[in-house]
């Protein structure tokens, strides 16, 4: 995998600054003189027609002197920073604040009063009276409705490019401060999100690789943190399924090997005369009672595996539990004999009609009295009682057997565990029985639960759905 998500993000932050800079040089520089330019000539245009409208317009009606009116012009120049002139609409220059009144007459050559059509400033050397670039604003002066000159206002350009390029200067340094103020943004990103995405990519070619066990940290409580832990939890989980399953795959070779082991064992022995005739009928009779072994195991597999299958259909109806209980206690008549252990019913009613599956309720009627069988000891009794509670009937079958030790509990759920104290007892057993129970309770929606007590017994206590008569009757 390439690592090129650090390298975008840093390409993006050049681009950013490039074009940044490109922007800050080419677009701004003009935009700033334009405003330079309008606001000056606004407030110079204003200027003129003030002084149109009062010294220049008192002139031409010879209230003041032209020496009284220079005097007053001068003084509002050096204000300024402009030249100030008045002049005919022939072009002949009346008062100039740049040179003394006793010069001779100065006419500006080609001067056209409509230059500035359109607006009220332009910018040029005004009819090559000037040698630079001058920024100038024109203001008629009326005096009975009829314009006798125009009041002109120079100011130099050079000054507003001095102001222009100090105001850059301002932004070029603010453009600065805020590209290296945005690198905080590049170490955050670095420290916060590439870093830790780092560690979860090679996390994930680690998984990717098989090595489930593989642990890494991201100390961070937003979403990265939270995709972390989920990463970990996910590879705990496959690790832990892959667990299951190589010890699924041991438990199941283990108990297929066994019977194997002692059928091919005990053929040999009676086909090369180790076994004498008389006793073949023995033996094979325990040859038989391990396929038997074998039947049971495969069976409880395939049963397994089919409660396992998503979209399983259970064959749901009302049926009588209590006949079911009787007849399915009834079927260990044999066993309970051989063992001298007591089966006591305590059921409620004479029938209790439910809703669920017979055939896989049977089942786990059977497979917790097998279980509870084979862990009671001699001249022992097991209970089996239902009783009500709301809209359910919970059925318990209780014994007074080796019991389960507690950290064995949470356990015995899982296929093919055996605890200790009773694989010395369960020499058939497949380690299978509490598994399906557990697959088909879950299937119909129910709940099973343990209370056991080591040395003293167990009891297994499930719930079941009452059929709708039952639910009217209470």
């Amino acid at each position: 995998m390439k690592r090129t998500l650090y390298l975008k993000f840093l390409l993006a932050y050049l681009i950013f600054g490039m074009f940044s800079f490109i922007i800050m040089t080419t677009f701004v520089p003009n935009m700033t003189r334009e405003h330079l330019v309008r606001e000056k000539a606004k407030n110079l245009y204003t200027e003129a027609t003030l002084i149109a409208g009062t010294y220049a317009s008192g002139l031409y009606a010879s209230e003041t002197d032209l020496e009284t009116v220079k005097t007053q012009l001068d003084a509002l120049s050096a204000y300024l920073q402009s030249t100030i002139r008045i002049i005919n609409p022939s072009g002949r220059l009346v008062l100039d604040t740049n040179t003394p009144l006793n010069v001779e007459d100065v006419v500006i050559d080609g001067f056209d009063p409509t230059v500035t059509y359109g607006s009220y400033y332009i910018v040029d050397d005004f009819f090559g009276t000037f040698k630079t670039k001058m920024l100038t604003v024109l203001a008629p002066i009326n005096y009975n409705y009829k314009i006798r000159g125009y009041v002109l206002i120079h100011c130099d350009m050079r000054d507003i490019e001095q102001s222009c390029n100090s105001l850059l200067n301002i932004s070029y340094i603010t453009l600065v401060i805020l590209l290296l103020l945005s690198l905080i943004i590049l170490i955050f990103f670095t420290e916060i999100v590439y870093i830790p995405l780092r560690r979860i990519t090679h996390a994930t070619e680690q998984y990717a690789a098989g090595n489930m066990h593989y642990e890494f940290q991201v100390e961070s409580d937003d979403e990265i943190g939270y995709l972390a832990a989920c990463l970990n939890y996910m590879a705990s989980q496959i690790a832990g399924a892959e667990d299951d399953q190589k010890k699924f795959v041991a438990n199941i070779s283990h108990d297929f090997r066994s019977p194997l082991t002692s059928i091919r064992g005990y053929l040999e022995a009676m086909l090369d005369g180790t076994i004498p005739p008389e006793l073949h009928e023995k033996y094979l009779g325990i040859v038989l009672n391990e396929t038997e072994r074998l039947t049971k195991l495969t069976n409880s597999l395939l049963t397994l595996n089919n409660l396992n299958t998503k979209g399983m259909l259970l064959d749901i109806s009302d049926f009588d539990i209590n006949q079911v209980i009787r007849s399915t206690a009834a079927s260990f008549e044999g066993t309970c004999r051989k063992k001298t252990i007591a089966i006591e019913l305590i059921l409620t009613g004479e029938e209790m009609y439910v809703h669920a599956d017979m055939g896989r309720i049977q089942q786990v009627l059977y497979n917790l009295i097998d279980n509870a069988i084979k862990f009671s000891h001699h001249d022992s009794v097991i209970k089996i009682e239902t009783s009500l509670k709301k809209n359910k009937l919970f059925v318990s079958v209780k014994d007074t057997g080796i019991g389960i030790p507690k950290d064995d509990l949470k356990l015995i759920w899982n296929r093919f565990y055996k605890s200790d104290l009773s694989r010395g007892k369960d020499k058939r057993g497949t380690g299978l029985g509490l598994s399906i129970v557990k697959e088909i309770l879950n299937a119909h929606g129910e709940n099973i639960n343990v209370i056991s007590t080591e040395g003293e017994g167990s009891e297994f206590i499930f719930s079941i759905a009452l059929a709708a008569e039952n639910d009217d009757e209470d």
